[in-house]
């Protein structure tokens, strides 16, 4: 991937070219472009799958492509399914457990660089 902090991201980000990393056990993240106001991030689940609770400077925007997910943002749960979202503000505490195995759809502004 080009790096588009110092740039501008490829207008076209192919997924068979984006590698994918293991950050838990059960969860994966690949992360498909950024510039360095946004970034975009695919994170795979498998069932059991934990997204610690975790607070980070980034507004997070994160989208249920598939699966089944508790959802804790701040003091609030919620289970989420396909086509379902949050919204995570600067600095609040967040985290999710897969239900059902899926994939969330990550934005996050300015970009993850502790990501790249």
């Amino acid at each position: 991937m080009v790096n588009a902090l110092n740039g501008n991201p490829p207008v076209f980000g192919l997924a068979e070219h984006r590698p994918w990393e293991t950050v838990a056990d059960g969860v994966r993240r690949q992360v498909l472009t950024y510039d360095a106001n946004t970034m975009l991030v695919k994170v795979a689940f498998d069932q059991g799958g934990i997204g610690s609770r975790h607070q980070h400077v980034h507004t997070q925007l994160s989208y249920v492509e598939s699966g089944v997910f508790v959802v804790t943002v701040g003091e609030e749960r919620k289970v989420l399914r396909e086509g379902d979202c949050f919204y995570a503000v600067s600095n609040e505490w967040h985290g999710v457990e897969c239900l059902e195995a899926g994939v969330l759809l990550d934005v996050f502004n300015p970009a993850r660089t502790d990501f790249l």
